[in-house]
């Protein structure tokens, strides 16, 4: 009965937004007739491989842009028509700050300029003397206009040459021409010749050409030679070139000022402050950089010729050394009477301002952390950069943290108290290997030790030590890489309560977890991130991680199991996280998310150590259930035992899809629609754990149930929602409320939902968290 209603609601709402919709005419004022669109007819002499291109690219030329249809119907327009009275009420001005349009009539149409605007590209596409015509069509108070575009045939490619001369600049370009992109039979094309200029000087700039610009290349199409629309191109230098713009230029000196200061004046030139390495000079009162280790990070030397683009990496090598705040890199002409191919030189100075030595910081945090634990915090921390004068920074902190679960369902009066000491040496170089194999951006070395402990109330408490050795480094603008060669955490279970003691005797699975104390391995993550740059309109993410453990272990304990008296644990692990964005006009972003993850113990390991597995359900997951709270697989916790829920809702296999849409309310508020799918399951056949261990009807059937079958698409859980989201600056607080459509630890049967208005348990989740969930 309960579907019925909400059927029949939902079509009442859609007649509703049909009906008026439809009826905008009434709003439109006297005198104005609303802009429908536009039609753009091609009629072409001659057949053309690339006529849908070049249609689409003429018809992005015709504006303005007709308001926003869906279903036939303009709801855009509608909601900015009703929030425009005097009363419009909060959903309508709600509904028009989300998605209004202003309404474009004809009067903002000038169909003359969209002709020119044809004609003219038609000729940068080499459609000389085409035609372009219009007319409009009137329906009442509703006009579009057709546009018609004839095309003659176009002017191809025969012969691209070189003017040749005596100055050097020639004998480079020459050898450019080679690599050209304009070849015989091109369609003559502006934004080709643009393109191709650009390339020219980027090279000429790379070869000595410190005075090279793109203006003093000029090309010249000579179509006399021919009576069938072909042309001859040439290149050559502008008339009266300065003979400065047409000489490579040496480097002649380098002098580095590693402590240089913005509000100061430049040190002098003596004995006690110039260090010299290479013929480098570096200048400094006293010692802030060793020369010796800044020399490694300059890609151009005495004597080398002037390239621009090794001149920016060694500026965003500098910079990515974490000590500067100020990296400037200026050339000064030194010879500027050189002529006639003798050549120029040029003194390089390069200046560094430091950032402030050492820095101490205290935050008060709000604690929301994937696993539902929420709370007030408190992080102390201090910095010490180039503690080593070699750009090296060494950072130590300290947290503390008191957490209650909020939205765990029976477990909700859980609560914890976590603290941790940490410290890390960032070294600006890849130990062993010099700076200089690397020429996009210097590996940083890393080194971490901490110690952490957490106290759960009720259950138990975690001790850890943990340390890591690795390099971080980016490839390019968007690939990043981690890799910890040495990676070892060691943990220890201690004042477990009664009552966990039975959740542990109860589930073995969850018991051996906890033993395996001891986890060294390897770490690797590879990370492609296009989302910082906002210039994308559908920038893609994909992260990926490698966790290898034991082996080494294994090795040096000889197959014993243990190490130093303690269990250590063997397994790999990746998982793939992957988000396409798709972003318009006012803040407006669809994303959608893929994500799977799977670990597979091995040799001395039965599972995976606790801390390792995978679970669903939460802020961060599939939102419209609990934290924790789905599978593995289709196992239903509380109808074995309600006290275990939290533990044992694990796997090691986890598929997760995610799509939402983001919008902005007003000022810092925005808002989301969302739609989450996933689970976890188990893998493997646990036959060392069914052997010996599985003696309660509990653990039989969270194998049994959990297990990754082929029939695993039956039991992915699936919720929708929506949310608010305060966001200042980046910094996120979220506020969720989903609902599921898809139970599934229920009987196949009962499994779907009716989202918000079905007979769930949980049928509606609030969930609160810091920061998006993706």
């Amino acid at each position: 009965m309960k579907n019925k209603i909400f059927t029949y609601r939902t079509l009442c709402w859609l007649a509703f937004l049909i009906t008026y919709s439809c009826g905008i005419e009434k709003y439109i004022p006297e005198g104005e007739q609303l802009y429908t669109g536009a039609e753009l007819e091609i009629i072409s002499e001659s057949e053309l491989k690339d006529l849908k291109e070049v249609k689409s690219e003429l018809f992005g030329l015709i504006e303005p842009y007709p308001n926003t249809r869906f279903l036939g119907m303009k709801p855009a327009l509608f909601f900015h028509y009703k929030a425009q009275r005097e009363k419009p009420g909060f959903l309508y001005k709600f509904l028009n700050k989300s998605f209004g349009e202003e309404p474009v009539y004809f009067s903002n149409v000038n169909t003359e300029r969209v002709e020119e605007l044809i004609l003219n590209r038609l000729d940068n596409n080499g459609f000389f003397y085409s035609r372009s015509t219009s007319k409009t069509v009137v329906d009442s108070n509703f006009v579009s206009v057709k546009y018609s575009a004839t095309l003659p045939e176009p002017y191809v490619l025969e012969n691209y040459k070189l003017e040749s001369d005596s100055l050097p600049i020639y004998k480079e370009i020459e050898k450019m021409l080679s690599e050209t992109a304009l070849v015989k039979g091109d369609r003559f094309d502006l934004d080709l010749l643009k393109a191709e200029r650009a390339r020219l000087n980027n090279g000429l700039k790379q070869k000595g050409f410190y005075n090279s610009q793109e203006d003093l290349l000029i090309f010249e199409a000579d179509t006399n030679q021919y009576n069938n629309k072909k042309f001859d191109l040439f290149l050559r230098l502008k008339r009266d070139v300065p003979a400065r713009a047409s000489i490579p230029y040496t480097i002649d000196s380098i002098t580095v000022y590693p402590n240089y200061s913005i509000e100061g004046d430049t040190l002098p030139l003596t004995k006690n402050n110039v260090t010299q390495v290479n013929n480098i000079d570096f200048i400094q009162n006293e010692l802030y950089f060793k020369p010796d280790l800044l020399e490694s990070y300059l890609l151009f030397n005495e004597g080398d010729l002037y390239d621009a683009n090794i001149s920016k990496q060694t500026s965003n090598r500098l910079s990515a050394l974490g000590s500067y705040k100020y990296v400037n890199i200026q050339y000064t002409e030194l010879d500027t009477t050189a002529v006639d191919g003798d050549g120029g030189s040029l003194a390089a100075s390069i200046y560094l301002a430091p950032l402030t030595k050492r820095s101490i910081r205290a935050e008060l945090q709000a604690v929301s952390k994937s696993n539902g634990f929420t709370g007030p915090g408190i992080l102390l921390s201090h910095t010490n950069r180039n503690i080593f004068n070699g750009g090296e920074t060494f950072s130590i902190s300290a947290n503390f943290s008191y957490e209650s679960q909020l939205s765990s369902g029976s477990n909700s009066s859980l609560s914890s108290i976590a603290g941790g000491l940490n410290a890390d040496l960032v070294i600006p170089r890849s130990i062993p290997f010099s700076p200089r194999r690397f020429k996009y951006a210097v590996p940083k070395t890393k080194i971490s030790l901490g110690v952490d402990f957490l106290q759960r109330s009720q259950l138990f408490t975690l001790s850890s030590v943990n340390g890591s050795f690795g390099y971080t480094w980016k490839e390019n603008q968007y690939v990043y890489h981690t890799l910890d060669p040495i990676s070892i955490n060691y943990s220890k279970l201690s004042n477990v309560t009664d009552e966990f003691q039975t959740i542990l005797d109860d589930n073995p699975f969850l018991s051996q977890s906890f033993e395996q104390r001891f986890i060294a391995g390897l770490l690797y993550s590879f990370t492609y991130d296009e989302v910082t740059n906002l210039g994308k309109e559908t920038p893609i993410y994909f992260n990926a991680n490698f966790d290898l453990a034991g082996n080494m272990l294994n090795l040096v304990s000889g197959g014993s199991g243990t190490i130093f008296g303690s269990e250590y644990a063997q397994y790999a692990k990746a998982d793939a996280d992957v988000r396409l964005y798709l972003r318009w006009k006012k803040e407006r972003t669809l994303v959608s998310r893929l994500y799977a993850g799977w670990g597979v113990p091995y040799g001395n390991s039965s599972t995976l150590p606790f801390v390792k597995q995978f679970y669903s359900g939460g802020p961060y997951s599939v939102r419209a259930f609990n934290i924790r709270s789905l599978g593995p697989g289709n196992f239903n916790a509380e109808t074995e035992n309600a006290t275990t829920d939290y533990f044992d809702q694990s796997g090691n296999l986890k598929l997760e899809a995610n799509v939402e849409y983001r919008f902005p309310l007003f000022s810092y508020l925005k808002g989301a629609f969302f739609v989450d799918a996933g689970n976890v399951w188990l893998t493997g056949n646990y036959s060392d754990i069914e052997d010996d261990q599985l003696t309660s009807s509990f653990s039989q059937t969270l194998f049994t149930d959990g297990k990754f079958e082929k029939d695993w698409l039956s039991e992915v859980a699936a919720g929708v929602g929506f949310g608010v989201r305060l966001d200042i600056q980046s910094f996120v607080i979220r506020l969720d409320l989903a609902s599921p459509i898809r139970i599934p630890y229920l009987d196949e049967k009962e499994r779907w939902n009716v989202p918000f208005f079905g007979n769930a348990d949980n049928n509606m989740t609030l969930n609160f968290a810091i920061g998006y969930p993706f």
